[in-house]
C-alpha cells in the first residue's frame, strides 16, 4: 500500500473533498480481482467514494499508523449490492450466533481491520458486520459471500513475500502461477529467454541473466525476508543457486532433487566458499511430503511448504496454536 495514496485521501476529507479511489491503489477491486463476480466491478470505488466523509479520517490515519509500525492489518471494504437484502436476518441454525439482524445499514463502508482484530469504522457495525469485517484477517476474506445483498473485499498494508525462483523448469512455472495466485510477489530468473518467457511466467516478474549460464545472478540480490525455490533445469545452476541465497541470507531457501544429486551439490556448495551451517539452510527436497511427481503436484507441495513458512513467519506460536484449536486440530 502506497503510504501518500493514504494521505491524499486524509486530506481530501479533512477539506470537505470527495477523494479519488483507483482499483491500481486498492487492487481488489481491479477487473482481474472482479473476474467473474457479477456484485461488483471497478467503478464501485467511485460509490464508495461519494460515500466518505470527515468521520473516515480516523479509518485511513489508524491504516498509516499501521504501514509505519508494520501491522499485519487491512483496509476492507463493504460492498452493497441489494441494500434491503443486506439488512435481512438470514442467519441459519448454523450461523445464528452472529445476532438477530443483518447488516447495520445498506451503505457501502471503509473499515480498518488488523490481526488482532482492532476494527476502526466511522459507522456503528452489527454484530454480524463484526464477523465479516475480522474475517479480512483471513486474507482477503473467507466468507465475504455468506449473506446476500452485500459482499466484503480488502486490501492489506503489508507487503507481499518476494518468491524468488531460480530456474525457468515446468515445476517452476507452476509453481509460479500456483505462488501468485496465493499472495506472492513472484521473480522468475533463467538464462534462455524461451523458458522464462511472458507465456510461461505471465504473472511474474522475468529476469533474463546473459552468457548462456547464472553468472550474472550475482548482479542481483535477495533480503532476508526473501524466499528463494532452486529449481534450475537439469539441476545444472543449483549450486550457483544455493550460494547466492545463503549468501543473502533469504528467509526460505529451498532445492528440489534427489539424495544422490544433492550430494553432489553439497560438494559444489562448499567448494564455491559456503558453509555447512549455509547448507544446513537449504530445505532438501523442497516442498511438502505427500507423494507429488508431476510438476504441477510439485508445485502444490512447493506452495504449500511456502504458505506454512509464511504462516510461521507473520504469527507467534501462540497466535498459531490459537487459530490450530479453533479449527479443532
Amino acid at each position: 500500500m502506497d503510504r501518500e495514496v493514504l494521505e491524499g485521501i486524509v486530506e481530501d476529507l479533512k477539506a470537505g473533498r470527495t477523494p479519488a479511489l483507483r482499483a491500481e491503489d486498492f487492487p481488489c477491486f481491479s477487473a482481474e480481482a472482479l473476474e467473474g463476480n457479477q456484485h461488483v466491478d471497478p467503478s464501485y470505488l467511485d460509490v464508495i467514494a461519494a460515500e466518505l466523509g470527515e468521520a473516515d479520517v480516523p479509518t485511513f490515519e489508524r491504516a498509516l499508523r499501521a504501514l509505519d509500525e508494520g501491522d499485519l492489518a487491512w483496509l476492507g471494504f463493504k460492498v452493497v449490492y441489494d441494500a434491503e437484502e443486506a439488512q435481512c436476518n438470514t442467519d441459519n441454525e448454523v450461523t445464528k450466533k452472529y445476532g438477530d439482524v443483518g447488516s447495520a445499514d445498506g451503505r457501502p463502508l471503509v473499515f480498518f481491520c488488523n490481526d488482532a482484530k482492532e476494527i476502526v469504522a466511522s459507522r456503528e457495525p452489527s454484530p454480524r458486520d463484526v464477523f465479516q469485517m475480522k474475517d479480512v484477517t483471513r486474507g482477503p476474506s473467507m466468507h465475504n459471500e455468506q449473506f446476500e445483498g452485500l459482499t466484503w473485499l480488502s486490501t492489506p498494508l503489508f507487503d507481499q513475500v518476494h518468491v524468488w525462483l531460480l530456474g525457468a523448469s515446468d515445476a517452476a512455472s507452476e509453481v509460479a502461477a500456483l505462488a501468485d495466485h496465493v499472495g506472492f510477489r513472484v521473480t522468475a530468473v533463467d538464462y534462455d529467454e524461451a523458458y522464462v518467457s511472458e507465456a510461461r511466467f505471465p504473472k511474474a516478474e522475468r529476469i533474463v541473466l546473459p552468457g548462456g549460464n547464472f553468472d550474472a545472478l550475482e548482479d542481483f540480490a535477495c533480503t532476508p525476508e526473501d524466499y528463494v525455490c532452486v529449481l534450475t533445469r537439469g539441476h545444472m545452476f543449483d549450486p550457483e543457486g544455493c550460494v547466492w541465497a545463503t549468501r543473502h541470507h533469504a528467509h526460505y531457501v529451498g532445492m528440489m532433487g534427489c539424495a544422490g544429486k544433492n550430494d553432489r551439490v553439497h560438494e559444489l556448495v562448499l567448494a564455491a566458499g559456503a558453509t555447512e551451517d549455509d547448507w544446513a539452510r537449504v530445505k532438501r527436497p523442497i516442498g511438502l511430503k505427500f507423494g507429488a511427481k508431476t510438476p504441477a503436484e510439485l508445485a502444490i507441495a512447493i506452495v504449500g511448504e511456502l504458505v506454512d513458512v509464511r504462516y510461521q513467519q507473520r504469527y507467534s506460536e501462540e497466535a498459531r496454536e490459537r487459530h490450530e484449536k479453533s479449527l479443532g486440530r
